[in-house]
């Protein structure tokens, strides 16, 4: 089930977000049914800078867990640091480093500024069929290497199904979960811009290409279904 169609979902997410969303991978609509593509769910500010992500779908539980966090982190640095947007900034890097420690088992250092901003003609910029700058390359944290004292979780966390892998600064691999990859990348790069942020998130974490076709339909009560593109002209 849909984790936004539970109640108990919706009515928290209505209360304390502004919700929309945009396509911004390629995916086909067979007989009214998504096929392929990916989702990403994204907590921001106001002004468009992401606080929190999720990466894939997930449950209803997880789902309100995680918006749940959000506010709650939300309220803790408006009471900490209301006037100081920086240390406002900083503290929600340490905590998304501090997730990624507590149920991942891998350490990072949080970032306590921002890189230069890429240029869009930048050799790391994503682009469309026609050449079109879309987003940029942010890179994540290096992975200091494992806490110790999380190394029985960090082994069980290899045989995940949506392990990945990382690298830390010596060269060795770690098997990353998705929402662990999530917690790293926002350890550098929490109140950024969604649209700088996305990119990394659908290309580097999910594995999905970035793209600005339209939607494929597939008739499914044609007798001979044919795929529509509604960027075409005619049948």
């Amino acid at each position: 089930m849909n984790a936004l169609a539970h109640p108990e979902v919706g009515r928290f997410i209505n209360r304390h977000f502004v919700s929309s969303f945009q396509k911004v991978a390629t995916f086909r609509i067979v007989g009214g049914q998504k096929q392929g593509g990916n989702v990403a769910a994204y907590f921001c500010a106001p002004d468009g800078r992401v606080l929190h992500g999720i990466a894939g779908p997930v449950d209803a539980a997880t789902m309100l867990r995680e918006a749940r966090w959000v506010v709650d982190r939300v309220r803790d640095a408006m009471e900490a640091h209301r006037r100081d947007g920086t240390a406002f900034k900083v503290l929600f890097r340490r905590w998304h480093a501090e997730r990624l420690r507590a149920e991942h088992g891998l350490v990072v250092e949080p970032a306590a500024f921002d890189l230069p901003g890429q240029e869009e003609d930048g050799a790391l910029t994503y682009r469309d069929p026609t050449g079109r700058p879309l987003v940029p390359v942010l890179p994540p944290p290096p992975v200091d290497g494992p806490d110790v004292t999380f190394r029985e979780l960090k082994e069980a966390g290899a045989s995940a199904p949506d392990a990945t892998v990382a690298k830390d600064k010596r060269g060795r691999r770690w098997a990353l979960p998705t929402q662990g990859r999530v917690h790293q990348l926002l350890s550098a790069h929490a109140l950024v811009k969604i649209e700088r942020l996305y990119g990394s998130v659908f290309e580097n974490i999910l594995g999905e290409r970035i793209s600005t076709d339209p939607v494929i339909t597939v008739g499914a009560r044609a007798e001979h279904p044919t795929a529509v593109c509604l960027r075409c002209k005619g049948s």
